[in-house]
């Protein structure tokens, strides 16, 4: 159902440590913008699908070094395969692996010496990868496997920093070309199936954790994908709905490959689930956004440049969007869908007054790159924040959540009743 918009601890050995490591709608102008923006920015590829593949037990990893030299050693159960990769803008290390199970604590690889940020975690059921951001352009000495002892295999990195020359050589050296994202749109969908689809993204996951909760230290991917379920369950009960997961496991999607399930679903609502830290620990209570290209505030605007950051991040390149008449047309479709997803807006914050806590203006805009559907109403989510213990006991309560989903489908339902009675 279309519904008011479009159809459509070990020691490394001596030779090679330097470190010491034993401590270690609807119209038809909007449909032939639509049809005109596919034809000037293409069609975007979805994924394949791969077989599972069993992962690789990572247990125990070690960082040092200083500002001109810094090492990494992970311990593995067997040999890993790997591959390394260098990306620009911002400069960063990637590391590829195959299916690998991360076994130690995300501080043991605290960014230190030439990494300012230290990012890993799987992408998908074959594949996982470790990104090291870089504080200067840096390139690996050193990156190989090496066996240990009582059959333990070891991935040592060596960093050392080098030219912006230099790095600009293995750049353009390297055959491996980082994966881009731009702001192309997947092909129209020109069918309706006659129900009523919901979208549920669960925010972040896989090599991009998200936030991470100010006493449980529970990470925020692990809190959207809970609650995502719970929210999908609840959404099913309803007579005509039907809701799916974008994501329903510990893997990463890039923000257009959570669009691009969402329309491959022909989806006519999409909910993105998140709880954001702040470094105001009072501030707490629930949030929905919407898209605009200008912020209704300081905090919306830092909170969008946060969320967007997630591709760079798991080690994307981010590259200009559609030319600027495909953007035009772009914006002429996104206009009408706009309206409705600020209605989904006012009835999720209608329906959580009263009954859940909510900041001053509840309803705000920015700029979210995972909310730029053109045809399908779009909101994001922000649950609670885990840098407020109050909210935090809240988002990992089952009750609470329980609560809130319903209120969540309530306000699912009344938006539909009201868009089938406007004529969707």
């Amino acid at each position: 159902m279309r519904v008011g918009k479009p159809t459509g601890a070990l020691r490394v050995s001596h030779e090679t440590s330097r470190y010491d490591f034993a401590t270690g709608a609807t119209g038809v102008v909007r449909r032939i913008a639509f049809g005109l923006v596919m034809l000037l920015a293409g069609a975007a590829l979805a994924p394949a699908m791969a077989a599972t593949t069993k992962p690789i037990l990572a247990f125990g990893a070690r960082i040092a070094g200083d500002a001109a030299r810094s090492r990494i050693v992970i311990d593995f159960e067997s040999k890993p395969e790997f591959s390394v990769h260098y990306v620009g803008g911002p400069e960063r290390v990637i590391v590829d692996l195959s299916a690998t199970a991360f076994g130690f604590p995300p501080e043991d690889l605290s960014p230190r010496g030439l990494f300012k940020d230290i990012r890993f975690g799987t992408m998908d059921e074959q594949s996982a990868r470790i990104v090291l951001t870089t504080n200067r352009p840096v390139k690996l000495s050193t990156a190989d496997v090496r066996p240990g002892e009582n059959g333990v295999w070891r991935l040592v990195l060596d960093a050392e920093v080098v030219s912006k020359e230099e790095f600009a050589v293995l750049l353009k050296g390297q055959d491996w070309r980082a994966t881009t994202q731009t702001d192309s749109e997947p092909t129209p969908l020109m069918a309706d199936d006659g129900v009523f689809t919901v979208a549920v993204d669960a925010g972040h996951g896989g090599i991009d954790a998200g936030a991470t909760a100010l006493t449980t230290k529970t990470q925020e991917k692990v809190i959207t994908l809970d609650f995502a379920k719970t929210l999908a369950e609840r959404l099913n009960r309803l007579s005509g709905v039907k809701a799916f997961l974008t994501r329903d496991d510990d893997t990463f999607l890039s923000l257009s490959e959570r669009v691009a399930t969402a329309r491959e679903h022909r989806a006519d609502l999409f909910i993105s689930l998140h709880a954001d830290t702040l470094t105001q620990k009072d501030i707490r209570g629930a949030t929905v956004y919407t898209l605009s290209d200008k912020a209704s505030d300081r905090m919306a605007e830092n909170l969008a440049a946060r969320e967007n950051f997630s591709d760079q991040l798991a080690g994307y390149s981010i590259q200009n969007g559609p030319s600027d008449v495909a953007d035009i047309l772009l914006d002429l479709t996104r206009r009408e869908t706009q309206a409705f997803s600020i209605a989904m807006a006012d009835n999720v914050v209608k329906s959580f007054e009263g009954q859940i806590g909510l900041i001053n203006n509840p309803h705000r805009q920015a700029s979210f790159q995972v909310l730029r559907a053109p045809d399908i109403p779009s909101v994001l989510l922000e649950l609670g924040f885990l840098s407020n213990q109050e909210d935090e006991k809240l988002l990992l309560d089952q009750n609470w959540r329980n609560r809130i989903a319903d209120l969540i489908a309530a306000a699912v339902d009344r938006y539909r009743g009201h868009s089938v009675a406007n004529g969707g």
